[in-house]
């Protein structure tokens, strides 16, 4: 069986952010860097799935960044990924979700995936389209946010969260792609030995020259922080001081009498 599991490295959301220049997207630097935390899901369910299946099953691991990707695609290498395969492009933020789904189905589209692992979305552009976009692109069933996984005799069974926390039970066969939600399972905290065999495992690098067909549907114009729409007051004192500042305030800042 042969699986693939995309992920994306993205800042620690603790990270203190900035606009960058072009005022298009955040600045890059002074940010520590992780795995985006919906594909770690992704990438425990994929090697759950290899350890189910056993035998002679693959699972390759996709990622598409600058050359610091490769330290968050050691993880999950360590996780229990067998290969992994880096899209060196130093420029991948400026990319929509459709150019990075044409990305992966480029590369894609000729290996014969029986599955297809992603997030649900990324936590810095948080667009969730990449995954069944991918899907579309390949011609293949997708089953998005997931937060239960079942495999038996090519068939995928699911179960989908929805809104108000209801949940929807799917299946389709394979070949298939699915988009994975917080909750479904607990992913796993590499081994030392694991870690160590990772360093050992095949990490191609392919130019995002190779597998770029599309261009961009979408523009980022700007980015910028919120605007700040006024600040707290802390009133102290007793309660009887309190009540009178409160009338006093509410008599100056509106028509209470």
């Amino acid at each position: 069986m042969k699986t693939l599991v995309c992920i994306k490295q993205v800042p620690d959301m603790e990270s203190k952010f900035k606009v960058d220049t072009e005022g298009t997207w955040y600045a890059a630097s002074d940010l520590a860097w992780r795995m985006n935390e919906y594909d770690e899901y992704a990438v425990e369910q994929a090697v759950q799935l290899k350890e189910q299946v056993g035998g002679d099953s693959e699972l390759t691991l996709l990622s598409i960044g600058p050359e610091r990707v490769k330290e968050t695609m050691k993880k999950a290498l360590a996780m229990g990924a067998d290969r992994g395969l880096h899209v060196l492009d130093d420029n991948s933020h400026r990319k929509d979700p459709f150019e990075i789904a044409s990305i992966i189905a480029e590369f894609a589209k000729d290996k014969g995936f029986d599955l297809i692992f992603t997030g649900l979305q990324s936590q810095d552009r948080g667009s969730a389209q990449v995954g069944v976009l991918v899907a579309e692109l390949l011609n293949l069933p997708s089953i998005s946010t997931i937060v239960d996984f079942a495999f038996d005799g090519g068939k995928v069974s699911a179960k989908r969260e929805l809104e108000g926390g209801i949940k929807a039970k799917v299946s389709c066969n394979t070949p298939a792609l699915v988009t994975c939600q917080l909750g479904l399972n607990t992913p796993r905290y590499p081994t030392l030995p694991n870690i160590m065999k990772a360093k050992k495992k095949e990490l191609l690098e392919i130019p995002i020259a190779d597998l770029l067909s599309q261009e961009a549907r979408l523009q980022s114009l700007s980015l910028a922080y919120p605007e700040r729409k006024g600040s707290a007051q802390i009133l102290e004192g007793e309660i009887d001081e309190l009540v009178s500042q409160v009338i006093g305030i509410l008599k100056e800042k509106t028509a209470v009498l």
